[in-house]
């Protein structure tokens, strides 16, 4: 069996809005992080969590080198150690990419529960260069990170997927 039964027959994703929506969770990074609520370290990582979606499913479109240059704009925009944030993206996308094809035989949320290890390596990758640049320990509440991007992860999954769904046809002679 190529494709589970009951799972629908999704288009294929058009390179620009794929572009766009790690545009836009770059700029909703930027925008929680000066105007919300500031450096909280429990605050989930947007362009982490859409780099990881890409990656999972789409990932000749989006690799490693698409979460460098991610990784090096949100280092620039944080003013971050330059490459802090590249080289955990960098190792992000390469885990994402490792796993992709196991990934897309669970359901949704078993996905959520399959990326946790992902998201927590990531941001362990990332504090450990944090830490040894000279920086301050966050709080215990940076373990809440990878644990919401999880819980997100359901709502990025239907919102990311939705124009790629096909209507359903009524021809009973064409099945997809």
């Amino acid at each position: 069996m190529i494709m589970p039964r009951g799972q629908q027959l999704l288009l294929p994703a058009n390179p620009l809005f794929v572009l766009s929506t790690l545009i836009a969770a770059l700029f909703i990074n930027m925008v929680v992080n000066i105007s919300i609520v500031g450096n909280a370290s429990w605050m989930p990582d947007f362009v982490a969590l859409v780099l990881v979606f890409w990656c999972v499913h789409q990932p000749r479109l989006v690799g490693i080198g698409v979460a460098f240059f991610f990784g090096v704009a949100t280092d620039v925009h944080q003013a971050a150690l330059l490459g802090q944030h590249a080289m955990s993206y960098t190792a992000l996308g390469f885990m994402a990419i490792m796993v992709h094809r196991r990934l897309l035989w669970f359901s949704v949320p078993s996905q959520a529960m399959q990326v946790i290890p992902l998201f927590a390596v990531a941001h362990a990758l990332e504090l450990t260069m944090r830490m040894m640049s000279g920086a301050l320990f966050p709080g215990w509440m940076i373990l809440l990170q990878p644990l919401f991007e999880a819980v997100l992860w359901p709502l990025v999954s239907v919102l990311l997927l939705a124009p790629q769904r096909r209507a359903p046809s009524p021809d009973l002679n064409r099945p997809l």
